[in-house]
């Protein structure tokens, strides 16, 4: 049986492609990415984990169950611990938590964690992970794939650090219990019917993540 997160990922294969295969990413695969778009970069994601981190809270409140909710209080204790790292990879680049701290959020930023948050309040958990699903599972996949490029082989690459986070074992752990997880809940909760609907969303979150790349590309607002 096609897990939930395949198949979503098949009916949105050109948006799923345009967000794996951005020029972002394959400038983070070859090192060409220039050093002002990661830190850009670097600075909205850390201002997005801490909107995940909402969405996770809420996810506890949605949780049909106390097992659903430990892991979603885990998912909420793991995000906030990784604040504190990504603040550690941001000193590596020159920036200080102050800055980045008492910096605005971009456009992208806000509409992709918003989106997230929106999507868990009008709907069930099964939405909710649905939707934060392109990020925790796309990184995953980004991560293993870039670790092939021969760039990589490079001790001076730029990005070797970021890349080994993502394909690393501790992070493929979390996407893969992700995608359990969504199929565990739609065991419950799906049926044909409403599966347009989890597509739209998919769909969204995906665009959405393609259009924060372009915006660490760019280092728009």
């Amino acid at each position: 049986m096609t897990s939930l997160f395949d198949r979503l990922k098949h009916d949105a294969a050109p948006e799923w492609a345009a967000y794996v295969g951005h020029d972002f990413v394959r400038g983070l695969g070859d090192g060409t990415l220039p050093a002002a778009s990661f830190r850009h970069y670097l600075v909205q994601d850390y201002l997005f984990l801490i909107e995940f981190a909402r969405a996770y809270a809420l996810a506890v409140y949605k949780s049909p169950t106390l097992a659903e909710m430990r892991k979603a209080a885990a998912g909420v204790e793991a995000i906030l611990s990784e604040t504190t790292l990504h603040l550690k990879l941001c000193a590596g680049w020159g920036l200080d938590a102050a800055s980045i701290e008492a910096a605005p959020e971009s456009r992208a930023t806000i509409a992709y964690t918003r989106f997230v948050q929106e999507a868990g309040l009008r709907g069930d958990l099964l939405d909710l992970v649905v939707a934060l699903s392109p990020c925790v599972i796309g990184y995953a996949e980004i991560g293993t794939a870039l670790a092939d490029s021969p760039a990589l082989s490079n001790p001076a690459h730029p990005y070797a650090d970021w890349i080994r986070e993502y394909d690393g074992e501790a992070y493929q752990g979390i996407a893969e219990e992700s995608r359990a997880q969504i199929d565990r809940l739609a065991r419950d909760y799906l049926t044909e019917a409403r599966y347009p609907r989890l597509l739209s969303t998919f769909r969204h979150a995906v665009r959405l993540e393609a259009e924060f790349w372009q915006m660490g590309l760019t280092l728009a607002d």
